[in-house]
């Protein structure tokens, strides 16, 4: 998830992509529309960690996207949620789960590549240090991460919690990914290149007052 030099023009392309990257995550995930809402864990040792913003005032994505489990208005959960949509009239579970799944993808992508100008703006500061000391470990030590997702199969909300105006939503990801990791002479050490099911417990977090809507993926882990 990372990247240069050269002179005016590879500086010049450099600060492009990196200006679409941070548009485009923004587009995906941090419209403000009311409630926003990006195998081996996500952390730092084992590719499995991240957060995003989320635009949680999307609509859900067409047709054939993951299955995604709202809770239950009713349910102690569904409370919580909708507590949340006092503060922010605009959020919605299921747009909130719609750019979380975007997330997901991203992260996990920047993380694999060392993106760090990606990951800067999809982590909360200790996520960021985590992330940013793993990929800094690997390249000192010569090695390449490859993280394939090949399909999100569902994406469920598993908890959340509201303290004053700040949000938290854990999602449990289960995807179908191949991560593996190679050393400096293309040796695999890590992993597999094999599509495995992979489940992951992401939790982000959001200031529902504040006018950032973007939501920054604050722990990550294997479940």
């Amino acid at each position: 998830m990372n990247a240069g030099t050269g002179f005016p023009i590879d500086l010049i392309l450099f600060g492009m992509i990196a200006a679409f990257l941070v548009l485009r995550l923004r587009s995906i995930l941090g419209r403000r529309t009311g409630f926003e809402r990006p195998p081996q864990p996500y952390q730092p040792a084992a590719p499995n960690m991240g957060a995003p913003v989320i635009d949680a005032q999307a609509e859900p994505a067409a047709a054939a996207a993951p299955a995604r489990a709202v809770p239950d208005p009713a349910s102690a959960l569904g409370q919580t949620l909708a507590r949340m949509q006092t503060i922010d009239r605009k959020f919605a579970p299921a747009g909130f789960l719609d750019g979380a799944e975007k997330a997901f993808a991203m992260i996990v992508a920047a993380f694999a590549g060392g993106d760090r100008v990606a990951l800067r703006s999809l982590l909360s500061d200790d996520t960021y240090r985590a992330f940013e000391t793993a990929i800094a470990g690997r390249e000192a030590a010569g090695q390449t991460q490859v993280s394939e997702l090949r399909g999100i199969q569902s994406a469920t909300i598993e908890a959340a919690e509201l303290r004053a105006t700040v949000a938290q939503i854990t999602v449990r990801f289960v995807s179908d990914q191949i991560s593996l990791t190679r050393d400096k002479d293309g040796k695999e050490i890590a992993g597999t290149d094999a599509v495995t099911e992979l489940t992951d417990l992401w939790t982000f977090e959001r200031d529902l007052s504040a006018g950032d809507p973007t939501w920054r993926l604050i722990a990550a882990r294997s479940a």
